[in-house]
């Protein structure tokens, strides 16, 4: 009896200290991020900083205040896949040469995915993370049309964001970080399929991030 005991007291230490080191990379990211995002004379304080700026602080506020979960993945993989996809898109610069594209169209890209990843991040609340774990199966909002819609959402930004700034640093970052989410998407769903509920709404929802391609 001493061993499972023994053993299950080992795992849940285990997963309070992962939680915790979570919470602090969020933090800590996000500051970087925000100091980083404020400072740039190109970006300034306007409208779609504050969009940027609010889509990254509700995660921050959903893993402070939520409540610990016992279904995370412990693997070393998964933990790399979900840092790295957090901490990529925040290294980028916030300038470069002229874009081609006019700020506008750029602004719109950008406005259109943050509204998705907004959207998708109120839509899991307390249940976000940075690491594949099971906080309970959502299928509201735009979780209705694709498996993942805030790595869409994502995605959707980051290319008028590139758009807007094409410097050479920004496109090995975002290829990176495309590569990365999609492991990590695939990663997420290879953990959440032990769950019958998961397995049921996957059915229902066939495409991962767009309607009709993935």
């Amino acid at each position: 009896m001493d061993a499972p005991r023994s053993s299950r007291s080992s795992k849940a230490a285990r997963s309070i200290a992962l939680d915790a080191f979570e919470r602090l990379v969020v933090v800590f990211l996000f500051g970087r991020f925000a100091f980083k995002m404020l400072d740039a004379p190109a970006a300034g304080v306007d409208f779609v900083t504050i969009l940027i700026l609010l889509s990254e602080i509700l995660p921050v506020i959903f893993i402070l205040s939520r409540r610990r979960s016992e279904a995370v993945s412990q693997r070393f993989s998964d933990w790399l896949l979900g840092i790295s996809g957090a901490t990529l898109p925040l290294l980028v610069n916030p300038t470069g040469p002229a874009s081609f594209v006019p700020h506008g169209i750029c602004a719109v890209i950008m406005l259109a995915g943050l509204y998705l990843q907004i959207s998708a991040k109120l839509s899991l609340g307390q249940s976000f993370g940075l690491v594949a774990a099971n906080r309970g199966i959502k299928v509201i909002g735009p979780y209705r049309f694709v498996r993942h819609p805030m790595y869409a959402g994502y995605m959707i930004a980051h290319s008028g964001f590139l758009l807007a700034f094409p410097s050479l640093w920004n496109v090995s970052l975002y290829s990176a970080e495309f590569i990365v989410q999609v492991a990590r998407l695939l990663r997420e769903e290879r953990f959440l399929t032990q769950d019958r509920e998961y397995r049921a709404y996957a059915a229902r929802v066939r495409y991962r991030l767009l309607p009709a391609i993935f």
